[in-house]
Order: structure tokens, then sequence, then C-alpha cells
């Protein structure tokens, strides 16, 4: 019996790398390869989501340490993301994270030109529309302030 535990504890501790990385990797080259827009949006949502989970687990660590069941919600939640009867990580990128880039931000043709500076009620989004447009400059061109 403590052989099953142990190769359950090793599948265990194998599903996480599996399901959040090797996997995803292989069908984000895969959506890059294929014509369809549809999974190249899946699979961007997954990474733009999975970079913001791994942050917020690296800022909470202290506290998640504290859930004995963190591993495993986390797995279920990356397994519902990852899943393509599901699309998860689509779902939540549009329902949540576009919602909140259309509202603080700027989406869907009021994206920043080279140069142009848009008045925006938000100063984090002209400090980013500035920092753009500092990354966007090519060498030699010197903005006229």
């Amino acid at each position: 019996m403590d052989r099953f535990w142990t190769l359950m504890s090793f599948l265990h501790s194998l599903a996480g790398p599996l399901i959040m990385l090797l996997y995803p990797l292989y069908a984000s080259v895969m959506a890059i390869e294929s014509t369809s827009k549809v999974d190249d949006e899946q699979w961007l949502a997954y990474w733009i989501l999975y970079s913001f989970l791994s942050l917020m687990e690296m800022l909470f660590q202290p506290i998640l340490e504290w859930i004995p069941i963190w591993y495993d919600v986390k797995l279920a939640l990356v397994v519902w993301l990852v899943m393509p009867q599901f699309r998860g990580a689509a779902f939540i990128y549009e329902r949540f994270v576009r919602e909140k880039i259309r509202k603080y931000g700027r989406l869907g043709g009021g994206g920043t030109t080279t140069g142009h500076h848009h008045k925006s009620s938000s100063p984090n989004v002209n400090l980013k529309n500035k920092f753009v447009d500092f990354m966007a400059h090519k060498k030699g061109e010197h903005e006229d302030s």
C-alpha cells in the first residue's frame, strides 16, 4: 500500500507541470501553426492569466502556505483554463480582463500611435502611453517638448 501512495504522490506532483506548462506549451505552438485565430486567443489568454496567477501566488505565498489544499485548487483552476472543452482562459479574459482594459485603458480603435498623446481621465493610462511612445521611438528621433 505504501508503494501505491508513493506512486499517487509522484503523479500528483507531476500533474502540475504537465497541465500548467507542458501541455500549454505544446498547444501554443500548435495554435501558432494553425490558421485559426480562436486558438491563438485561448492560449495567449492562458499565458496572461497563468502569469498573473503565478505573480499573485508569489506575493501571497506566506498566506497560501497555510491553506493545505491550495495546490489542488490551483491545479483544478488551471485544468479549467486549459481544457479545450471549457476554453476557460478565453472566457476569463473576455469576461473580466477585457472589460477592465476597456474601462481603465484603451482597447479597440483607441490605440496609441507613436508621437501622439491622447487625453485620458486616468494618470496611469497617460503614464503607460508615454512609456509606450518612448519605447516606440526609433534611434535618432527626439520628442519635441
